[in-house]
């Protein structure tokens, strides 16, 4: 039995990135000045030239090393950790604030600015 690790199949993981961006293989092929038959022949390479991985690379928004040491079991670690986690540092997801106390505290400052500005017209008014 053999310790050792297999390579990382760069295509693969092109593909993988490509995929969770949500952009198609004509469009990114678009966008690097090839064509579609070559992005797919790339998804399929182990290797891939250092010239079209930057330029994929920065196409997809990632960089160089993150495509080389892409793993999809990360990835779904941080989704996971991300909406189960409740800490304090990350629960940007969970409202904290009641949408009608808010509406209810602005109608009411709202109420006695109406009230002060009465006051005051009835004040001008009787001066007169």
């Amino acid at each position: 039995m053999s310790t050792e690790t297999k390579p990382k199949h760069i295509g693969r993981n092109i593909g993988r990135l490509r995929e969770l961006r949500g952009i198609k293989q004509d469009a990114l092929a678009f966008a690097i000045g090839v064509s579609q038959q070559t992005i797919s022949h790339i998804e399929n390479s182990d290797k891939v030239d250092e010239d079209k991985l930057e330029l994929i690379a920065k196409e997809l928004g990632v960089t160089v090393e993150a495509i080389k040491n892409f793993s999809e079991e990360a990835v779904f670690n941080i989704i996971s950790n991300t909406f189960t986690d409740n800490s304090s540092n990350n629960n940007n997801y969970l409202c904290t604030i009641n949408p009608i106390e808010k509406i209810l505290e602005l109608y009411e400052r709202l109420l006695a600015a109406e009230k002060e500005k009465n006051g005051y017209l009835e004040k001008l008014l009787n001066n007169k």
